[in-house]
């Protein structure tokens, strides 16, 4: 008689990232072996991966770090229609996040554009408590099929801009948690 032990895969992860170039890669292993042992496809998981990798570039090279450790919060959440959700919580800048449009030339400004075109829906939230601010994207969603991406085409009752990640699952009593 053989016994199978079922491992627990989280659904949702938070980790505090080093402020810089540093903290990108540790943070894309993480986040792909969870999203993968938890079942997420493929397709979803190098989605994620790359947008996690876009908005950790963008707060190290626009943002503060978060006090008092000098990092930034990386989280993701997998919802029960195998949505996931990415967010990157960070000591805000100067400016806000907005899509770019760079020369050819240009050797950055994409990557809210990447992240327009691979996300369902996107957005900014600002805790002005806290002086932190949350820029989350959600890939997967199926029930929004193809050609649904990017904020300005999120379906209705999906918050964007600066609405947060309020009404998104999973994140009920997220606020002011800190790593």
């Amino acid at each position: 008689m053989a016994f199978v032990v079922a491992q627990e895969v989280p659904t949702s992860s938070t980790m505090a990232v080093p402020h810089g170039p540093v903290g990108v890669g540790p943070a894309r292993r993480r986040m792909r072996d969870e999203l993968r042992a938890s079942g997420t496809p493929d397709t979803v998981v190098d989605d994620a991966v790359l947008i996690l990798s876009e908005l950790l570039s963008n707060a190290a090279r626009h943002a503060r770090p978060l006090p008092p450790d000098e990092s930034v919060r990386a989280g993701w959440h997998r919802g029960v229609a195998g949505e996931v959700t990415i967010s990157v919580t960070d000591g805000g800048g100067p400016t806000r996040p907005l899509p770019a449009t760079p020369s050819v030339t240009a050797r950055g400004g994409r990557g809210l554009s990447i992240i327009t075109t691979l996300a369902q829906a996107w957005g900014v939230r600002e805790d002005v408590e806290q002086e932190a601010v949350t820029v989350w994207a959600v890939v997967g969603r199926p029930e929004f099929g193809a050609g649904a991406k990017g904020a300005a085409h999120a379906p209705t009752g999906v918050p964007t801009g600066r609405g947060g990640i309020e009404g998104l699952d999973g994140f009920e009593g997220l606020d002011g948690i800190g790593v």
